[in-house]
């Protein structure tokens, strides 16, 4: 269908605006370090004093400027810094003086923490103006390293290259010296370079930043504003070669299921893999992983989705999370991406038709047989990604009175991404494309998964006016393949719903053996340049789009018009050290035309001089329809919504920190709330250990709860409830560093939600205006509770017209990971990991607490103990 003339107009009154801009302010001059080669000169050594003779090679840097409270100001205290190059190494020296020694903020945390006082550089080598490589140095040797994209926009904090570093405090302050090796970074095979760079203070009990290369507030990026680094004349092509082999000892010990041969209590494995990188020139690299263990990532959050739709999970595992900013390709909300790579090794989408009285033996994840990944950015502004995945067959085994026999559910399958991107007009534009593609080898019980799924894009922005100006765009295409049956299964999943009763632009086909969606998003804005920054734009997702396979997409059939307003003030005040507020807008159609939704917020944050914080929002939503609330049935009128939240933040730079708030949304006719509020406690007792803790209540009751549906006399019944529904949770973090390449880091959440039902009803009329309209209660003469389940005599004939199971249900699950880690040499690690949990279900009668007791305190864990070693082999 086309789009609605509306959001046309929309989206073509925000291009007119920000393309009738005015001229660009002059660009501030870059700054430029010259190094130099060390040649024959012996290497400084790397003990963070900075006295090696090599240093006088080379002129101090000029002074910095501070960023942040006050831009373009002298900084509180002084920085300055040298820089060197060999045929291997660039050598990093930074002095931070310091007028008051004793107060250095001189904190340990784990890797990539930045707490305490620090010093960075930042080295865009390939001069892309959009991605960089970040090295950090604390006052007591921490190190952090990030790979950022996005002009600064997104930083991945999971890059782990291999380099040194060594800081020490003296009467004059504290400095740091760092080694890189150019393997871990990307350039050019030119004979003269010139690369960004930019050198960032934090200065902890300020909390000020200050900078080499002055960054106006109104730049509308990071690393497109870097200083240049000169001098660099011959470097060598770094053929890097790394190969880190692994080991994992594994024992797992749980309550013994007497009659149970899966359940006797305990398990043990060892298992070995390789991961290994391959520079194959300068600026692309191939990485491979052969059978990868992730037993030392962190556990998932604990969540209960009641509106039926799968939880978002962001990746944690390093061989995926690396690079992945490359692969990455977002079109729509926040989570819509044609790659989540999640999918790989995921949780077997099948379960095996056992005999009544078996005992099944049901794999958690799929194996990963293997996966490559060949990535990179070459000069030439070609962004080049390709990886390839094959996960294996991964059978059930059933045991029925000892006579074992195994069932396969989940098939060998191959997933390939292939992504690319150019950049051209200066490094202000770029067009780009992807293609994935899931092939499934299924077993004949298995048909009800799809066999091939491919999607393809194509995505464009273009930047001018300094950056500050842009639109962009992307449009994203589908095509699924199966059984008649695994397509009938797509068209009826919570995702397309191409069974819902009262849609006229779709139905279900059960002929059809493959499916072809779009989708896709245009918008414009202005992101820097002044207090004022806005963006408008229009998303679309067809009904026919499926994205599942490789992708992650909640809902198909959309199309939503956004414009975003946003003020900050460029200074402090007397009172403040930044000031900022919001508006935002947005409807949502269905492609039957159908407005489903109507929403505006306003926000605002304030920050205080003691750097205490502020931040308020408000939301009114005056329509909302949802097409998906009744499971296939007809769209469902919700009623008016407003919502209201408040979050208050201490001084980070305190030894004692929280931050604390709330939010709550009521509806008209009290058809719904929300009560929400959360504590963040964070204490420092000493520099080596952060204790934290987190605790949040969540009570959202509401009139209409989904319940089921039934068949009434040839009729759907759709039967709703009101429910009781609250959680209650609390994250515990402690971090302990011995030294740098020492720590010790403990999570745990117990976790318990509770849902309660009473004053059941059926749907009459979905999306009449007033509430008590869109359905008709159950009296007591026509629904009775007999042995956990609801009997309905809707016609009071005594005769039983259908019937549904009580729904209350109270979930309580805990969750911890206790990891020591060590880095006994750079690159090679080892983990000691005693993971513990336990998920059950208790009476929904009980209190939360109660509830919390039963579940965790009485309830014996499942523990896994585990021993992982690496070694990395430079080549």
């Amino acid at each position: 269908m086309k789009l609605p003339a509306k959001l046309i107009l929309c989206f073509v009154l925000c291009f007119y605006v920000t393309s009738q801009a005015q001229e660009s302010s002059p660009q501030l001059p870059k700054r430029i370090y010259t190094t130099t080669n060390i040649g024959d000169s012996t290497p400084p050594v790397i003990d963070g004093k900075l006295d090696d003779a090599v240093w006088n090679m080379v002129e101090w840097s000029k002074e910095f400027i501070e960023l942040s409270p006050d831009e373009n100001t002298p900084p509180s205290q002084r920085t300055r810094f040298k820089i060197l190059y060999d045929d291997r190494f660039l050598y990093v020296g930074i002095r931070a003086y310091d007028t008051a020694v004793d107060s250095i903020a001189k904190r340990l945390g784990r890797r990539d923490g930045f707490d305490g006082d620090w010093v960075e550089i930042n080295i865009d080598s390939d001069r892309d103006l959009r991605t960089c490589f970040s090295f950090t140095s604390s006052a007591t040797g921490v190190k952090g390293d990030e790979f950022a994209s996005l002009n600064g926009g997104n930083w991945d904090r999971s890059w782990n290259p291999i380099w040194t570093n060594k800081s020490q405090i003296d009467e004059e302050g504290w400095s740091t010296e760092m080694k890189i090796p150019l393997s871990q970074l990307r350039f050019s095979s030119d004979d003269e370079q010139i690369w960004g760079i930019q050198v960032q203070r934090f200065f902890f009990r300020k909390q000020e930043r200050s900078l080499w290369q002055r960054k106006p507030v109104t730049a509308p990026g990071w690393i497109s504003e870097f200083g240049e680094l000169h001098g660099l004349k011959g470097l060598k092509s770094q053929k890097q070669l790394e190969i880190q082999p692994f080991t994992v000892t594994k024992l797992e010990t749980y309550p013994e299921e007497v009659g149970n041969p899966y359940r006797d209590g305990s398990d043990f494995n060892l298992n070995a893999g390789l991961d290994a990188k391959i520079g194959i020139t300068n600026d692309l690299t191939l990485d491979l992983t052969v059978n990868p263990d992730f037993g030392q990532v962190e556990a998932d959050p604990a969540a209960i989705a009641l509106d039926g739709f799968e939880i978002f999970f962001e990746e944690q595992r390093p061989f995926f999370v690396q690079n992945k900013n490359i692969f990455d390709y977002n079109f729509g909300n926040n989570q819509d991406n044609l790659f989540f790579s999640r999918r790989i090794g995921r949780s077997p989408q099948g379960y095996p038709n056992a005999p009544s009285g078996a005992f099944v033996d049901q794999p958690d994840n799929t194996t990963i047989l293997g996966a490559a990944k060949f990535s990179g950015k070459t000069k030439n502004g070609w962004s080049i990604g390709v990886l390839e995945s094959v996960t294996a067959n991964q059978y059930a085994e059933i045991d029925l009175n000892g006579n074992k026999t195994k069932e396969l559910v989940e098939p060998l399958t191959n997933y390939f991404v292939g992504r690319l991107q150019k950049d051209f007009n200066d490094r202000n534009s770029y067009v780009g494309g992807i293609f994935t593609a899931t092939n499934r080898d299924l077993a004949d019980h298995l048909e009800y998964l799809r066999k091939e799924a491919y999607t393809g894009g194509f995505d464009f922005k273009h930047q001018w006016q300094g950056r500050k100006y842009f639109v962009e765009g992307n449009i994203v295409t589908s095509h699924v393949k199966g059984s008649k049956e695994a397509i009938t299964e797509t068209q009826t999943s919570l995702t397309h719903l191409f069974n819902r009763v009262d849609a006229g632009h779709v139905s279900v086909d059960p002929n059809r053996t493959s499916l072809t969606g779009t989708g896709g998003r245009l918008s414009a804005g202005k992101v820097g340049g002044g207090h004022w920054e806005y963006n408008g734009g229009v998303i679309w997702r067809s009904p026919e789009l499926e994205l599942n396979d490789v992708g992650f997409l909640r809902q198909a059939d959309e199309i939503r018009q956004y414009f975003n307003f946003s003020y900050r003030t460029l200074r402090p005040t007397e009172a403040f050290r930044r000031i900022s507020a919001r508006f935002q807008q947005f409807t949502t159609y269905d492609f039957d035309g159908n407005l489903n939704r109507v929403q505006y917020s306003l926000g605002g944050n304030l920050l205080f001089k003691n750097n205490n914080s502020i931040n308020i929002n408000a939301v009114h939503k005056p329509r909302i329809y949802i097409n998906t609330a009744l499971r296939g049935g007809p769209r469902w009128r919700y009623s008016q919504e407003d919502h209201v939240s408040a979050f208050f933040g201490t001084d980070a730079s305190k030894k004692f920190r929280t931050r604390f708030g709330f939010a709550y949304s009521g509806a008209k006719q009290n058809n719904f709330s929300m009560f929400f509020t959360e504590v963040d406690f964070s204490y420092q007792p000493t520099n080596a250990l952060t204790i934290s803790l987190n605790p949040s209540y969540n009570n959202n009751p509401s009139k209409t709860q989904y319940v089921t549906e039934t068949d009434y006399n040839g009729a759907i019944r759709y039967v709703l409830g009101t429910i009781d529904n609250k959680t209650l949770s609390a994250s515990i973090r402690l971090n302990y560093t011995i030294n740098p390449n020492l720590t010790i880091q403990y999570y745990g959440q117990p976790f318990i939600s509770r849902a309660r039902f009473s004053s059941f009803k059926y749907v009459t009329n979905p999306t009449a205006n007033n509430l008590y309209d869109r359905f008709d209660v159950y009296d007591n003469n026509q629904i009775t509770y007999n042995n956990g389940v609801y009997e309905v005599d809707e016609d009071i004939d005594t005769i039983t017209d259908y019937s549904f199971s009580n729904p209350d249900f109270s979930f309580v699950q805990f969750r911890s990971n206790l990891v020591m880690r060590w880095e006994y040499i750079p690159g090679s690690e080892l983990y000691f990991v005693w993971s513990q949990g336990i998920t059950g279900f208790v009476d929904p009668m009980e209190r939360l607490t109660t509830g919390l007791e039963q579940g965790i305190l009485n309830q014996k864990p499942d523990n896994i103990f585990l021993i992982k070693a690496t070694y990395r082999f430079i080549l």
